[in-house]
């Protein structure tokens, strides 16, 4: 059966390129659309008080298959999430992406100047159109507004160390289904870290588990563990950092957190039972 946290189908409405393969009363054609705030959550259903399911950063593309009563179902371009997001959420979106936010958060400002009240608080991984101006030190943006230009980098330009960056989010509160610099659970601690550096993978760590790099085989005495990888168990994961440091978003801590590694299996073995952590090396 088709994952439908990762393909648009509804009794009553799907995604044409499902034709084939789903039953609906009514196949349509995607819009496009852009994410036209900070942050989006996005939810398995179209109302305000249900639990979030994850989050859509500034600049990021999605397919629009349906609005509704200010609501809109969209399927993500940058991990495929399907879900609904307010309507007011979305623009059309102006120009090519030209850049990507690289530090940890950054605003939007109306004007060049630092003076100036913010339009919007963007995260890492927000994607935005940029123009060729440059005024004191800030970039212009074909939406409207101006970011500072040392707090992005060109589109398809990457860092080298994702343990680096996943160590920059140490104390961004826990947040369920969060996927940004002001909040996010512990596979989005994962997603972000990677795809600041080039590498792209899904949303949830049972996704993940499956799919992201290859499989490393885990020692008890963690002898073949190394820099990077990820450890997986059901319903967490995070990332090993060397014997003293592994960071991970938790509930217990209830924000981005580093502690040994030998600590959170104990812990992740009373507490869940599973005693079979699955290893992935990214790279």
């Amino acid at each position: 059966m088709l994952d439908q946290r990762l393909n648009a189908f509804r009794p009553d409405l799907a995604d044409v390129r499902l034709r084939e393969v789903v039953r609906a009363e009514r196949y349509v054609s995607a819009e496009t659309a852009r994410i036209d705030v900070g942050k989006a959550p996005l939810r398995p259903k179209p109302e305000a008080d249900t639990s979030i399911d994850t989050e859509l950063l500034y600049g990021e593309t999605v397919d629009l298959f349906e609005r509704d009563r200010g609501w809109a179902w969209v399927q993500s371009r940058v991990d495929s999430y399907v879900g609904y997001v307010e309507e007011s959420a979305l623009g059309p979106g102006a120009g090519e992406i030209t850049h990507t936010v690289s530090a940890l958060r950054t605003y939007i400002y109306p004007e060049p100047d630092l003076k100036s009240s913010p339009l919007s608080l963007i995260s890492m991984n927000a994607k935005l159109s940029a123009t060729e101006t440059i005024s004191d030190g800030f970039i212009a943006l074909h939406d409207g507004g101006w970011v500072f230009k040392r707090h992005v980098a060109p589109f398809g330009s990457f860092d080298a160390d994702h343990c680096a960056v996943a160590m920059r989010f140490l104390g961004t509160p826990y947040l369920w289904g969060g996927r940004s610099s002001l909040g996010l659970d512990c596979s989005a601690l994962v997603q972000m870290s990677l795809m600041r550096c080039g590498i792209d993978i899904p949303r949830d760590s049972d996704m993940q588990e499956n799919m992201i790099g290859r499989e490393a085989i885990f020692e008890p005495d963690l002898s073949d563990v190394r820099r990077g990888d990820i450890i997986y168990w059901k319903g967490h994961c995070g990332i090993w950092i060397d014997q003293a440091t592994f960071i991970h978003a938790n509930a217990t801590d209830m924000a981005v957190a580093v502690q040994p590694l030998k600590r959170i299996l104990h812990y992740l073995s009373v507490s869940t039972g599973d005693n079979d952590p699955r290893v992935r090396r990214p790279r």
